[in-house]
């Protein structure tokens, strides 16, 4: 009983911090998993299935404010969904020390990269809408598709920020578009693939998939209150937190 309380607070937590910052659930919930006892690719094909329920709930939250347009969302779905399949399979043929910590590099750089720029992100400025730099956008996000199927955790703020540095999406804008398509159809397309390849420990999803509800609308609903400074903010602290928890479980593994 104990067990199933703290997963469901682990996971309420982190999918709240995920719906805030534009992704990184897997920052808590991932290594939760694996400390309480499951194999790497048993909680991950569990914490994959979990976050679909964030994708969920941030819908629930965000689809009230109307900040998504077909165009790109098409393309999100259109050019992320192969990659995050292609990865899903590819997975266990991936070393994992030196992709976890090369991601883990590249995941604080994200981070240290906004602190930098004090306007990314504050502002609604749309760019890249040819046919071209919607093409070369759909690229970016299939190789983006590919480490959400492949490693999970973290991927989604390389999502967030994308949007804002490719399209000149603010990050309310970002997020929403981050939590509905990624969190739910990417994130169910990798679930779906885990759940048909990989072990799954079914008896804690009840839970997990409670907190991932919750925390992503209630986090969602943060976001949308507190706009774009809090969320940089967020998304700066998460993405710092989620690149040095790859480098070390990268480093020790």
């Amino acid at each position: 009983m104990l067990e199933h309380v703290l997963l469901f607070f682990i996971s309420l937590v982190a999918n709240m911090l995920s719906a805030m910052a534009g992704g990184g659930a897997g920052l808590l919930q991932l290594p939760a998993l694996i400390f309480l006892g499951l194999p790497f690719s048993v909680a991950l094909a569990t914490h994959k299935i979990a976050t679909v329920a964030l994708g969920v709930g941030a819908t629930l939250k965000h689809s009230q404010q109307n900040h998504t347009r077909w165009p790109v969302a098409l393309i999100m779905l259109g050019f992320g969904l192969p990659g995050v399949f292609v990865g899903a399979k590819a997975v266990l043929s991936i070393p994992e020390p030196v992709a976890k910590v090369s991601l883990g590099i590249l995941t604080a750089g994200l981070g240290v990269y906004s602190i930098f720029k004090k306007q990314l992100g504050q502002h609604y400025t749309p760019k890249n809408a040819s046919a071209l730099g919607h093409f070369l956008g759909g690229l970016g996000l299939f190789v983006l598709g590919f480490l959400n199927g492949a490693l999970s955790s973290g991927t989604g703020l390389f999502v967030t920020l994308w949007l804002v540095t490719w399209y000149g999406f603010d990050y309310k804008r970002a997020t929403a578009y981050t939590m509905i398509l990624v969190g739910m159809f990417w994130n169910g397309t990798g679930a779906l693939t885990f759940a048909l390849l990989a072990e799954v420990q079914w008896a804690w999803l009840p839970m997990l998939l409670l907190g991932s509800l919750l925390g992503g609308y209630f986090g969602a609903a943060i976001a949308i209150k507190h706009g774009n400074p809090l969320i940089k903010k967020v998304f700066e602290v998460v993405t710092i937190l989620v690149g040095l928890s790859l480098i070390y479980n990268g480093l020790i593994a």
